[in-house]
C-alpha cells in the first residue's frame, strides 16, 4: 500500500488577521524604533576597526501568511544607519521578522546593497525577553547566499543575532557574522550592537485598518 500523502495545500480555517495580536515573541519589536549608540567592528586591511553608528528602523506588521496549513505572522522591516552627524548611508537592510506559532520558530530575513542575503532560525518560547537565531553557510534552511565576490574575499560562514528586551521597553541586538578572508588564516568576528528606544508606534496591517465612512451623498 502506498503511504498516505501530507496535505500540504489545505490552509488553515483560523487565521486571525490582526498581526498585532500574533506575534508572539515579536510583540515587543513592533514600531519605529532608533538607537544612538551603535558599535560595529568591522575588518580592514589594518586590522579590526570600531565604528560607531546612529539606527533607524521600521518594523510594521503584515497580514497573516499561508503556506498551505503553514500559518506566518509577520513584521516587514527597513533598517537605515548613519555615522554620527553625517547623511550618507553607512548600511542599509530590508526583510522580515517572522513567528510560527504552531512551532514556535522565528525566522529572519535580511538582505543587503552588496550583494547577500541570508535566512536566520531558531525556536523561541512565545514569551521569551532574550533569544538567538542563526545562519549558516552551504544548509539547505537557514542559510546564507553571497555574490561571487564577497564569497570569494569575505565569505560570511555563519550567522548570529541574539535579541534582548528591556523591562524599560528599549530592546537591543548584538550580531556575529563570521568572515573567512582572503589570504587570512583565522575567521573575522564581524560584530555589530545596537540599543533601541521607541519612537512611533506600529501601523495596524491592511486587513484591519479602519475603513473610511464614505461621504454622506
Amino acid at each position: 500500500m502506498n503511504a498516505p500523502t501530507r496535505d500540504i495545500y489545505t490552509e488553515p480555517s483560523d487565521v486571525d488577521f490582526d498581526t498585532l495580536r500574533n506575534l508572539g515573541p515579536l510583540t515587543r519589536m513592533a514600531g519605529v524604533w532608533e538607537g544612538t549608540r551603535g558599535l560595529d567592528v568591522k575588518p580592514k586591511a589594518e586590522g579590526p576597526k570600531k565604528q560607531a553608528f546612529v539606527e533607524r528602523i521600521s518594523l510594521q506588521p503584515i497580514d497573516p501568511v499561508t503556506n498551505g496549513p503553514q500559518l506566518l505572522y509577520g513584521l516587514r522591516y527597513h533598517t537605515h544607519i548613519t555615522k554620527p552627524g553625517l547623511a550618507k548611508t553607512y548600511h542599509e537592510q530590508v526583510g522580515f521578522w517572522l513567528w510560527e506559532p504552531a512551532t514556535s520558530t522565528v525566522m529572519h530575513t535580511l538582505t543587503i546593497p552588496r550583494g547577500q542575503t541570508a535566512m536566520a532560525g531558531g525556536t523561541v518560547a512565545p514569551d521569551a525577553a532574550h533569544f538567538e537565531l542563526t545562519a549558516t553557510q552551504g544548509l539547505e534552511t537557514w542559510g546564507i547566499c553571497s555574490s561571487p565576490f564577497l564569497n570569494e574575499a569575505f565569505r560570511t560562514t555563519a550567522f548570529r543575532i541574539a535579541v534582548t528586551y528591556n523591562d524599560d521597553g528599549t530592546w537591543g541586538y548584538e550580531e556575529d557574522t563570521v568572515l573567512q578572508i582572503l589570504g587570512q588564516a583565522e575567521p573575522f568576528h564581524h560584530t555589530d550592537r545596537n540599543l533601541l528606544r521607541k519612537v512611533e508606534e506600529p501601523t495596524p496591517n491592511p486587513l484591519v485598518r479602519p475603513q473610511a465612512t464614505p461621504a454622506a451623498a
